[in-house]
Parts: structure tokens; sequence; C-alpha cells
């Protein structure tokens, strides 16, 4: 079931989804070669309970961290681990999810660990500008197809691969709602959109290949089959009539980042 949300409703899930950008910018303030993804999970429950929410992935069904950090060829659902340590060169996806007054925010970014290969930031480029490509199509009257076209065609057309197995999702009370939102589909199909509904749009783009793998000993990492690059973006956002409106920020990430664009 779809739960369309009150004009009241999406404030509380912009405050819920600016404080998981806040977050984020956090977190980049410490990602460099030398520092472990578990440093960054604490860093990031610290500072989400300091700003009176929880962290919204910690214990949901298991998971034992309050990011998901996913490491170059490891797609989403990286474990924090003071045994993986960020090395120059590295991209990292930190996913992050917080509630906040009864609501969830949900966002992710991938971010380069010191000097990074120039075909791996182009992956990233394509990955970022592909979510913006689809939010274009995030309103309503359109269909989840739609922008799950705009994803694919964006990727595809510059040689990059869409991830099949995995979705962006509705979101509300709930970390996970109705409808998914494949990245990959044909237009007119789907769920139409709604004003009040509120959506997760999260580009999971390789190099190589599309195939995955789920790792069954930590029974959470997804990562690519050919052992290449992953990236990972991800807005929420609420649908409303002419324009989505992007209830998260990465605008707290570039005031850390500066010059740089990962």
């Amino acid at each position: 079931m779809i739960y369309l949300k009150t004009d009241e409703e999406i404030e509380l899930m912009r405050a819920a989804n600016l404080l998981v950008g806040r977050t984020l910018a956090e977190v980049a303030k410490i990602i460099a070669p030398g520092v472990s993804t578990l440093q960054l999970d604490k860093r990031a429950e610290e500072f989400i309970r300091d700003n009176g929410a929880t962290p919204a992935f910690l214990g949901y069904n298991g998971f034992p961290g309050s990011l998901c950090t996913s490491v170059n060829d490891h797609v989403v659902h990286g474990i924090p681990s003071s045994k993986v340590v960020l090395c120059d060169g590295d991209i990292v996806s930190v996913d992050c999810g917080t509630k906040l007054a009864g609501f969830t925010g949900d966002s992710a970014y991938t971010f380069a660990v010191g000097e990074v290969a120039p075909e791996v930031l182009a992956l990233l480029r394509t990955t970022k500008e592909s979510l913006y490509t689809g939010i274009e199509q995030a309103m309503a009257g359109k269909r989840v197809g739609d922008i799950s076209f705009a994803v694919q065609q964006y990727c595809e057309a510059r040689g990059y691969h869409i991830v099949r197995e995995l979705e962006g999702h509705g979101i509300g009370k709930e970390m996970h709602e109705e409808p998914g939102v494949p990245n990959y589909g044909r237009r007119g199909t789907g769920a139409e959109l709604r004003s009040g509904m509120c959506i997760c749009i999260e580009p999971m783009v390789n190099m190589g290949s599309k195939n995955v793998i789920f790792d069954r000993n930590d029974g959470w990492t997804v990562r690519t089959k050919t052992g290449k690059p992953s990236a990972h973006f991800e807005h929420c956002v609420a649908i409303r009539d002419g324009k989505a409106d992007i209830l998260s920020s990465f605008d707290f990430i570039k005031e850390v980042l500066v010059d740089r664009e990962f």
C-alpha cells in the first residue's frame, strides 16, 4: 500500500533527511587514507544521537551499523569494520538513515579517498548526474517507470551498467514502503506518481557488468561480480505537481569538500 503524506508530514520528513545530509557531511570531514569504516560509523552515530535522532539502519533486520559503508567493488550494504581501512585511490559509498519525530531520512553519497583514477571519477559523475535525471521525472502524473527509464538510459548511453537486483523505495514512517523504484525499466509503466508520495531514488551503477554477488558470509554486502568499482547516490524526494521536492541535501557535503567534486 502506498501512503500519501500531508504537507506537515513532509516537513517532518525533510527535517529527518536534512539531518542525514548533515551527518554525511560530518563523515566527509574524516574520510581519508588510513581511516577505518568503523570510525566513520562511530562519528555518524554520535552525531545523529547528539541531534535528537536515532540511526535508522542500526538493528534494521539485524544490520549491525549506523551506516552502510561500501568500498570500491562493494555496491551497497557494506558493514562498517575496523578491518576495512580506506586507502588512497579508493571510493566509498556512505548510505545513512535517521529516525526523527517518527519519520525516516535516507540518503547516500559516494566519496573519493585521496587521488582517484579519472575513469572512476567519471563513474561517480555519471551516477550522480543520473540521479538528478531520474528526479526530473518524479512529479505527479508520471509513473515509476519514467524515473527508471531515465536513469537507465543516461548511464547505459555512457557505457555503464545498472544493477538489477536492488532498487529505490517508498519511505515515510517506515524505512521501506511501496512503491519500489528500480533504476531500469520502461517509460509509462509502474505505479502512478501522486502528490504526497515520498520515494528514495538511488542509482547503483557498475563498471564492467551489471552482475552482482551477495556475500554469504556476512549476509549483507553486495559486490560486483567483475571486481570493478560501483557507485551509489541517493536522494529522498516528495512528489509534487510540476516538480519534485528534494527533501535530502548534498549541500552540507559540498561545504566540506570545498573545491573537490567528490
